[in-house]
């Protein structure tokens, strides 16, 4: 019962999808008394988009090879609503073959895992003493109905990211027609204005290209802003690494084109972190990255992110953000004493919802250096 609830609970939790399907692989191995157990979900091109084991190391894992393709068993499992109760898999004339490296089975039970009418994939489990039961038959169609109620919360959450990153778009292009459209259609217009009085009035036509430049520039900015407020759409799915370089390659095209810094990213993903904080260490990345673009007047702005391993402690226990820039610098004290934020209180006061430390090191002439540490266990 206790390993039954776990697994209850793990699709109550909204835990991710390969997580509550491994758990109730391992419950059904454990409760039923198999010495395998399996979960695949069909992939519609006749293999799996996810199959997962329990009962089989790594190395065992690995020597087997390639996922399964739907042969044999694994094809009757997915076409036939029946259970399967089988005292030999191997005497069936349904059965196939195995890879070389695939352990020897002998009793099998097997269960659709279906969302009413629709087959979503199916359960196994391998090598009982004895063989199966009809209760244990019973057992196994309970955690499929779990694993069914898993697979159906996973679909329903990818239909609203599909649904969230659509009106993220049609959110952006309003703002890009609102915003920029409108100043390169002038900056189109100031340009032609210019080109048709060069020759006649080129003092005219000069101070039309000043009125271009400016444009230019004020495009740019509007374009960093619209860039700098999209929502992380994909950070659950793609991770808070891929998230940001994908957003730093976009800023630094955007600059390119504009004439403005490189900018620049290297890190790779931290685990165990916290949803919240992975969302304040990206909003606290694009703060920054907004400040040194509009502000910093650089040639360089660097975002690192790594394992952040406390001073005296070999363990590294959090994560490590660093926004680097080779621009004018300031006095963050001055700054202070003038009531301009530079959206620091903004960046302080995200660090502190995640209980994390955010340093600004600056100097006039000497760039800046913006520092958030999350550590692990207090930011979870």
């Amino acid at each position: 019962m206790r390993r039954l609830s776990a697994a209850v609970l793990a699709v109550s939790r909204h835990l991710a999808t390969d997580e509550v399907l491994q758990t109730i692989v391992a419950t059904a191995r454990e409760l039923i008394g198999a010495e395998y157990a399996a979960l695949g979900v069909p992939d519609g091109a006749g293999s799996f988009a996810q199959f997962l084991v329990d009962g089989v190391t790594d190395e065992q894992w690995a020597a087997i090879g390639p996922l399964p393709r739907q042969h044999g068993m694994l094809a009757v499992m997915l076409h036939d609503p029946a259970p399967q109760r089988l005292p030999d898999i191997r005497k069936d004339p349904r059965f196939r073959w195995w890879p070389k490296a695939h352990p020897e089975m002998d009793a099998f039970l097997g269960q659709q895992i279906r969302d009413g009418d629709e087959i979503l994939g199916a359960l196994f489990l391998a090598n009982k003493p004895g063989g199966f039961t009809k209760d244990d038959e019973e057992m196994l169609g309970v955690l499929a109905g779990h694993a069914a109620i898993a697979l159906r919360h996973a679909r329903l959450y990818e239909r609203e990211r599909e649904l969230a990153i659509t009106r993220e778009r049609n959110r952006l292009a309003r703002e890009l027609h609102d915003a920029v459209a409108q100043k390169l259609f002038a900056l189109r217009l100031t340009s032609q204005a210019a080109a048709d009085v060069l020759d006649a009035d080129p003092a005219r036509a000069r101070a039309s290209l000043e009125q271009v430049a400016t444009l230019a520039k004020e495009a740019a900015e509007e374009l960093r802003s619209v860039v700098v407020e999209l929502r992380p759409a994909e950070l659950e799915e793609d991770g808070l690494a891929t998230t940001l370089r994908k957003h730093v390659e976009v800023l630094d095209r955007v600059n390119q084109t504009a004439g403005g810094p490189r900018v620049r990213f290297e890190g790779s993903d931290v685990k165990a972190l916290s949803p919240a904080a992975e969302e304040v260490l990206l909003r606290v990345a694009q703060e920054a990255l907004h400040n040194a673009l509009r502000h910093a007047e650089a040639k360089t702005i660097g975002v690192r992110l790594s394992e952040h391993c406390p001073a005296g402690n070999n363990a590294c226990g959090g994560a490590l953000l660093e926004v680097v820039d080779d621009g004018v610098g300031f006095d963050p004290a001055a700054v202070r004493r003038a009531g301009r934020s530079l959206g620091l209180v903004s960046m302080r006061d995200r660090a502190k919802s995640v209980r994390g430390r955010l340093d600004v090191a600056s100097t006039p002439g000497e760039g800046t250096t913006i520092r958030l540490e999350v550590d692990r266990g207090r930011a979870a």
